[in-house]
């Protein structure tokens, strides 16, 4: 009991190596069946030891570095699976969209509707920051419009940019992922931080443990980076596996991109509902519009030099059911947010949302 018990415990330390080690027998090779999936559990392990790792980093770096190694990482593992898919033995130029806008259904209906779920359902209203969280959204839903939505009416044919216009939305993205993270935790970092359920504000010193030591914070750094590799590899590995089981279960190759954000958004998802359960709702909310503004604005730049690299077609524009999800969370997100509070009756619309999106996705 006591060697099963340090092993869950350290398991974010006995993944990287197992990862890696994985990887060297794997690479090259077509695996199914049972390795196969054996092989998908170690990935998705990996996903989750590579955010803690860089969590340790953020923590001992502090902000606002913290945050963007963090961001960093993620979009290091959101990129390197789209990319490892993309390029598989069959080319899916729409993977890009499809992951990102999966991100951004996730986030601002997923992460939100959960958050909120269970902190009304505990206090009976949960309560936040208008100011912030409605910045996070007007960035969100800006990024997704210059992104996703605009490539379907310009003058080029196709739901694409020409390469003028995708370095213009790439350059766009990136500073707006800037200056959201130079307010967030610079010149307006009062709009982002939490109040309690009487709506006093709460001293984030509360909730922050004692920082790692340097010792600890570079053996993280080597535990990052291994997972990384892993991650990336293992997705190259098990691009036919996927492929495999889409068309055993009948299911949409776009669907791919809805499994990819889970996988990314998995650690932020969970971080997200323990925070609403301690009654620190706008740390839930600055999660989820955070990892949506991040989702857009580092990814869309490294998928563009991405898809010069390898001379692989970028699709972005939105399909109309997409475009009409899309509108729709923007409105229930803003008539969410303004108030500054929410019930029980706004989560499960945000909830609502997303069902539907995920069942049209394996159903369209």
């Amino acid at each position: 009991m006591n060697v099963i018990r340090i092993l869950t415990g350290r398991w974010h330390t006995i993944v990287p190596p197992i990862a890696l080690v994985a990887l060297a027998f794997a690479w090259g090779t077509h695996p199914g069946g049972l390795v196969s999936l054996l092989l998908g559990v170690i990935l998705a392990a990996s996903v989750l030891a590579a955010v803690h790792h860089a969590e340790v980093v953020a923590a001992r770096v502090g902000e606002p570095l913290g945050s963007v190694i963090l961001a960093l990482a993620v979009t290091v593992i959101e990129v390197g699976l789209i990319v490892m898919t993309m390029t598989g033995p069959k080319a899916q130029p729409t993977l890009a969209r499809d992951t990102i806008f999966a991100a951004v259904m996730i986030t601002l209906n997923g992460i939100v509707g959960l958050s909120l779920l269970v902190n009304a359902g505990r206090q009976g209203q949960a309560l936040f920051r208008a100011k912030g969280s409605g910045g996070m959204l007007a960035a969100v839903m800006t990024l997704a419009a210059v992104t996703m939505v605009l490539p379907n009416y310009t003058a080029v044919p196709g739901p694409t940019y020409t390469g003028a216009q995708l370095t213009f939305a790439s350059v766009a993205s990136l500073l707006l992922y800037v200056l959201f993270v130079t307010t967030a935790t610079g010149s307006h970092r009062d709009f982002f931080l939490p109040v309690d359920s009487q709506g006093n504000r709460v001293d984030p010193e509360e909730d922050h443990a004692e920082p790692p030591s340097n010792r600890e914070a570079l053996i993280s750094v080597a535990l990052l980076l291994g997972s990384l590799v892993a991650v990336v590899g293992l997705a190259k590995v098990e691009t036919y596996a996927i492929e495999d089981a889409l068309a055993f279960f009948g299911l949409p190759a776009s669907f791919v991109g809805i499994v990819i954000a889970v996988l990314v958004l998995a650690p932020e998802t969970m971080a997200a509902v323990r925070a609403s359960q301690r009654d620190r709702v706008q740390t839930s909310l600055n999660l989820a519009y955070g990892s949506a503004v991040a989702s857009i604005g580092l990814s869309i730049p490294a998928l563009a030099l991405a898809s010069v690299l390898l001379n692989q077609p970028l699709h972005l524009g939105l399909a109309p059911q997409h475009l009409a999800l899309l509108a729709l969370t923007g409105i229930v997100s803003i008539l969410t947010v303004v108030p500054g509070r929410a019930e029980r009756l706004q989560a499960a619309v945000h909830l609502v949302i997303l069902a539907a999106y995920v069942f049209l996705a394996a159903a369209p």
